[in-house]
């Protein structure tokens, strides 16, 4: 009997080390592939960002980099070219700028909306149908603003708006952007702890007071944010631009008239019949690297403002 007892344990020992052994297996496997997935990642992230580097010191070796920031046309494929990025760069930025000035307010009043006041029912639906629109495709938000936003305004408010315009473009990336602001602001409000607002409701304050001076200030770092996110998207938009803003390069100081945006230009030359090398095609990498370079800022504001004023509960 004690013999066959210990034959039955040696018997389970052994398989409980076989079994041992496959599932540490399994788990360097697993972990093999997660961390090739994160490196692949990254190494695509550097591939982009030397293509972009290489292409772009290729350009600069034939046009001055003073010319590049300092010059007021922007003319590449007319005698003789001029290489003035702040022609289009302007045009971006107005787009951009109307942009914000539509989804920022109006995106943290729907967070503060579906975090301190909308039952946990409305809040329920109402966020998932806020969310949808951020899957609609961006060509069919160029094409509302062509055929529909743009005939209204020039009706009603602007009869002097151009077909091609910066304001209809910079107000339906506003509507693209506002889910982004709103989701994330949400996220963040709704974070805050109970605490907080038990504590301002104790003192005697409102429910307005509560939400814009107490729950609001402490999701800061959070709204801060989803604006900096949805002010990146906004600059590296294309399809919006390239239907609604036209294709002409000139300053931007006019909201109701054409404009050619950075991420527009990059389109035209790369569906054309630019032959590649020349300085005309090294121009999308040069215009590339400048929007690489104003997110990566934002990015950097955004990441040292988050570290900087984040409150931790």
């Amino acid at each position: 009997m004690a013999v066959e007892s210990t034959g039955r344990e040696r018997s389970g020992a052994g398989v409980w080390q076989r079994k041992s052994r496959a599932r540490e297996w399994r788990e360097r496997i697993v972990k093999g592939v997660f961390g090739a997935c994160a490196y692949l990642s990254v190494l695509t992230t550097i591939g982009i960002v030397l293509v972009l580097i290489f292409e772009t010191i290729g350009f600069f070796r034939e046009v001055s980099i003073v010319e590049f920031f300092t010059d007021t046309r922007w003319s590449p494929a007319f005698e003789p070219p001029r290489y003035g990025i702040t022609v289009l760069a302007s045009a971006t930025l107005m787009a951009t700028l109307i942009a914000l000035l539509v989804a920022v307010p109006i995106g943290i009043l729907a967070a503060i909306f579906l975090s301190e006041y909308a039952s946990r029912r409305l809040r329920g639906w109402l966020k998932p149908a806020l969310e949808i629109l951020a899957g609609v495709p961006t060509v069919v938000y160029g094409y509302f603003a062509l055929t529909f936003l743009t005939p209204f305004l020039k009706s009603t408010l602007f009869p002097s708006i151009e077909v091609f315009n910066l304001l209809a473009a910079g107000l339906i990336m506003g509507i693209m952007i506002l889910p982004t602001i709103a989701s994330i602001s949400e996220d963040a409000i709704y974070a805050v702890p109970r605490s907080l607002r038990e504590g301002a409701y104790a003192l005697g304050a409102t429910k307005r007071e509560t939400a814009t001076k107490v729950v609001v200030p402490a999701a800061l770092s959070g709204i801060v944010a989803s604006v900096v996110l949805g002010l990146s998207r906004a600059v590296g938009e294309t399809m919006i631009l390239v239907i609604v803003s036209g294709s002409l390069a000139q300053y931007a100081d006019n909201p109701l008239k054409s404009a050619q945006a950075m991420t527009a230009f990059i389109v035209s030359v790369a569906s054309g019949e630019t032959e590649r090398g020349s300085p005309v095609y090294l121009t999308i990498f040069a215009i590339g690297m400048t929007l690489f370079l104003m997110t990566l800022v934002l990015n950097l504001v955004s990441y040292w403002f988050v570290r900087r004023f984040r409150e931790t509960y």
